[in-house]
């Protein structure tokens, strides 16, 4: 069983599952958490890194059809199985609760839930503390 979200580093804590990092460089910032696991694939092109959105999502969709979901899921079992934890957490750095914002983590949990019929839910925080599940995009 694997269980997919997405959140940005800044915002993750350890009890919402095992963090995963997608983006082509590392975090140059101190976490309060261990980043142990990185999946390079799922993070984009720099040739496209800056384009238009619509652009953007049309290579980056297309760099994960070629990999397909399931060589992307068998890598991401590996470190579920690693772990001994079904919850992984996609994260990149973009606050998505800033108006206009878009970040390729949503449109790989779009392109997942094409594919496989699966959700990834973005984890955001509320201000009690507690952590709500929704899409935000």
């Amino acid at each position: 069983m694997l269980t997919l979200f997405t959140n940005r580093f800044q915002a993750f804590q350890p009890p919402q599952g095992v963090p995963v990092r997608i983006t082509l460089g590392g975090v140059r910032f101190k976490l309060p958490y261990s980043l142990t696991h990185s999946v390079r694939e799922l993070a984009p092109r720099r040739d496209y890194l800056n384009a238009p959105e619509p652009e953007f999502a049309k290579a980056y969709r297309g760099d994960l059809d070629q990999l397909g979901p399931e060589r992307i899921a068998a890598r991401l079992r590996q470190i579920a199985e690693a772990e001994g934890d079904h919850r992984l957490v996609l994260l990149c750095f973009e606050d998505l609760a800033k108006p206009g914002l878009w970040c390729h983590r949503r449109t790989f949990a779009a392109w997942w839930k094409d594919r496989t019929g699966d959700e990834v839910r973005e984890l955001s925080p509320m201000e009690d503390g507690h952590y709500q599940q929704g899409t935000l995009m």
